[in-house]
């Protein structure tokens, strides 16, 4: 092997957009007002508050149906699309 295969092959020089640790793979939109949403449960900045992200397990693939608290509540947390019942995509963690 050549000095540039092994470079590729490895995992830490991903940059930009590819990386591990980059928000684009854990950041959804919300699809009743479009406001951006972190499911990892924590915006950036935000020491302690804890933002609960719901989704339609069923139309989150095809439709990427992810809500935001406030809709989830509107829509009374079923399904625009569907009608099914919203699940919390964000991991709730209990503190001991």
């Amino acid at each position: 092997m050549t000095l540039d295969v092994v470079k590729r092959m490895t995992l830490g020089l991903d940059k930009g957009t590819n990386a591990h640790g980059h928000v684009g793979w854990v950041t959804v939109r919300c699809r009743v007002c479009g406001r951006y949403l972190s499911l990892t449960g924590q915006q950036p900045g935000s020491v302690r508050r804890i933002e609960v992200v719901y989704y339609c397990p069923h139309c989150a693939k095809d439709y990427g149906a992810y809500f935001c608290a406030a809709d989830a509540r509107m829509v009374k947390y079923k399904c625009p699309f569907c009608g099914r019942d919203l699940k919390i995509a964000t991991p709730i963690f209990q503190e001991e």
